[in-house]
């Protein structure tokens, strides 16, 4: 055995003023180590020294070229679980001397021995940890825990259409990687119990945290999260903002079920004979990173610029934080992790405070609205149209908008009748809080259509407006969640009150026509009177189709049933006057024949953007068949 020259002091592991490298307590030991010292012989501990010497000295970095160049653990399993039972035999043997003499020369030869060993150890953690970023990445290790065999993964790739050797070669590839990866694990973990049990966590656990906090940044940094303050989020461009939004969302995915999972598994696998040990490494690599990842949704919440158009990416920020949070909570369990844990819930609390916010913004904006832009022809108003796609794509957040809005409003305060719904709910038949919220703000919508209507100083176009506006919301209403928040009842209530305003329009804007007719249409008239009926009649219709030419209904399911109501009260009563008394007068005189009315009603309630159809401005022959035409 070689002479090794070292400052001749008390071992290092040994000495109070290292607490780095006190010795373990029994508890700590490795399996089937001696709790104390005088289970070995002198002989015994001789004998350990002398092959520790051989094995140590073989490995010693700093001794030859080989050793410097050479990776034991790459080298040699076989001898490399030889050295990790030397330095534990070393460790014994030391711990021996220490109860028998402490001030034996024996003591120090194996301190420097331990010293050595613990100088290759530390490279081979190193090297270990560097060279294996590939099957160590938390990906890998996440994937590997999951229980992803290769042979599911080859079953994958055949799916999807490989040939049979391209799929046989991925799934190699897999079981390479696992195996690769669970040989890395293993020799991870046997130098880290060696080096803890040693009096070395705090060497250990240096170079493990400097080369996987580096793994964490990179990870991050590779999804585009960074730093940012409240005032680098309050000045940036909403579409900057919302591209960043994006690229959270995907983020926090991927972070919390591969980036941090997998260091967790890694960890835990590591250091798992510690449990102090295993917190406090995890802890220093993953916090500064994750609270990055949520502290981002909290500055969004705080921007005081946010509209309520932009709720909908809160929404997501919201749900992104709440369906991890079993994963987040069980990620970060440790103690020295709560910060992460409490990060994230404020900034659950944020955005719902912001949420809650947007929607009284909302509320507000609709209570306050007072234009008195009248929408040409009795159309869809932008306020309806504005305000139920706005609330239709809120119901595709229910569960999130009942977290949101737990109790709105109080039971004794609500400002709708229990009747407002009058259909059963599912579970207790009660009316959710979002229900009532949703339910409220539509009613404020209605009430300011009604505003609107009586500015039109055709009353028939008054029917018109609310009936084409009310479709236009019970239309959302089926189309969304909403059918199933406000109920059936809801829904037919309000179909009710759609076609009693068709109809009424019809009434105010068409019956009147049938008063150019005689109430008895077959009843027997002088030619002079029939010839003045189907010229009074004719005007007539004349003066209200240019009237309503311009009119709009937007929704083809009610554009027909209008016209089919105009239809029914004006061609039969005019059919049974035009077969009665067309042979008494002259056929010049008679401006329109009952084929006609069907004709220019199929013109009627067209926009130009809303149908492919061309209305026509001026009902003409040429345009619309054989008809008399209107007369010059």
């Amino acid at each position: 055995m070689r002479n090794i020259c070292f400052h001749p002091k008390m071992p290092s592991w040994a000495s109070p003023s290292r607490t780095e490298t006190t010795p373990p307590t029994p508890s700590s030991q490795p399996s089937g180590g001696s709790s104390s010292g005088h289970g070995l012989s002198v002989s015994e501990i001789d004998k350990i020294i002398q092959e520790a010497s051989e094995m140590v000295e073989k490995w010693d970095p700093d001794a030859t070229s080989y050793a410097r160049v050479t990776s034991l653990f790459y080298e040699n399993k076989r001898e490399a679980a030889q050295f990790i039972k030397c330095v534990n035999s070393l460790h014994r043997a030391m711990k021996a001397l220490v109860v028998e003499d402490s001030s034996s020369p024996k003591l120090l030869v194996a301190h420097g021995l331990m010293v050595i060993a613990m100088k290759r150890l530390q490279k081979e953690l190193y090297q270990i940890l560097s060279m294996n970023r590939a099957y160590l990445d938390p990906e890998s290790v996440s994937a590997r825990s999951s229980g992803v065999s290769a042979r599911s993964s080859t079953s994958d790739y055949s799916d999807e259409g490989l040939p049979e050797d391209g799929a046989r070669a991925a799934g190699d590839s897999i079981v390479e990687v696992e195996e690769a990866s669970a040989v890395a694990m293993a020799d991870l973990r046997s130098i880290a119990e060696c080096m803890i049990a040693s009096g070395y966590a705090k060497e250990c656990v240096s170079i493990y945290h400097v080369i996987r906090k580096s793994i964490i940044d990179e990870g991050l940094f590779r999804l585009g999260v960074e730093k940012l303050n409240h005032s680098r989020v309050r000045k940036m461009e909403w579409e900057v903002l919302d591209l960043k939004i994006k690229s959270w969302l995907n983020a926090v995915k991927v972070s919390i079920r591969t980036l941090f999972t997998g260091e967790r598994i890694l960890c835990d696998h590591v250091f798992g004979s510690s449990e102090a040990i295993k917190e406090t490494c995890f802890s220093a690599i993953s916090r500064e990173g994750a609270m990055l990842i949520f502290d981002f949704p909290e500055l969004v919440a705080q921007n005081k610029r946010s509209s309520p158009e932009k709720m909908f990416r809160l929404l997501d920020l919201y749900i992104a934080i709440s369906d991890h949070w079993p994963e987040i909570e069980s990620i970060f369990a440790f103690d020295s992790t709560a910060t992460v844990r409490s990060q994230a819930i404020t900034s659950l609390i944020r955005l719902g405070e912001s949420v809650r916010a947007m929607l009284a913004d909302f509320e507000a904006s609709l209570l306050k609205d007072s234009s008195k832009t009248m929408v040409p022809g009795g159309g869809v108003h932008p306020i309806t149209v504005h305000s139920m796609h706005y609330l239709s794509l809120l119901t595709d957040y229910p569960n999130i908008l009942s977290d949101i809005f737990p109790d709105w409003p109080p039971p004794s305060k609500s400002p709708l009748p229990e009747s407002y719904f009058n259909s059963p709910h599912p579970e207790d038949g009660q009316v959710s809080a979002i229900s009532q919220r949703l339910a409220w703000l539509i009613l404020i919508l209605l009430c300011k259509l009604d505003v609107k209507a009586k500015r039109y100083k055709d009353i028939a176009l008054t029917y018109l407006f609310l009936a084409n506006n009310l479709r236009h919301v019970v239309s959302k209403v089926r189309e969304s969640n909403l059918s199933g928040l406000l109920g059936g009842a809801w829904i037919a209530r309000h179909e009710g009150k759609i076609k009693q305003f068709a109809l009424n329009y019809v009434r105010l804007a068409w019956e009147p026509l049938l008063s150019a007719l005689p109430e008895d249409p077959s009843a027997a008239i002088t030619p002079a009177v029939a010839r003045d009926h189907f010229s009074s009649f004719g005007a007539s219709f004349e003066e209200a189709y240019r009237k309503h030419s311009s009119t709009i209904v937007s929704d083809p399911k009610l554009r027909d049933e209008i016209k089919f109501s105009i239809s029914r009260k004006l061609v039969w009563p005019y059919q049974t006057f035009y077969d009665a008394h067309k042979i008494t007068v002259d056929a010049a005189t008679i401006r329109l024949a009952p084929d006609d009315i069907g004709n220019y009603l199929s013109d009627l309630f067209f926009s130009s953007g809303n149908s492919n159809n061309s209305p026509m401005s001026s009902p003409s022959p040429s345009s619309h068949g054989q008809r008399s035409g209107w007369p010059n």
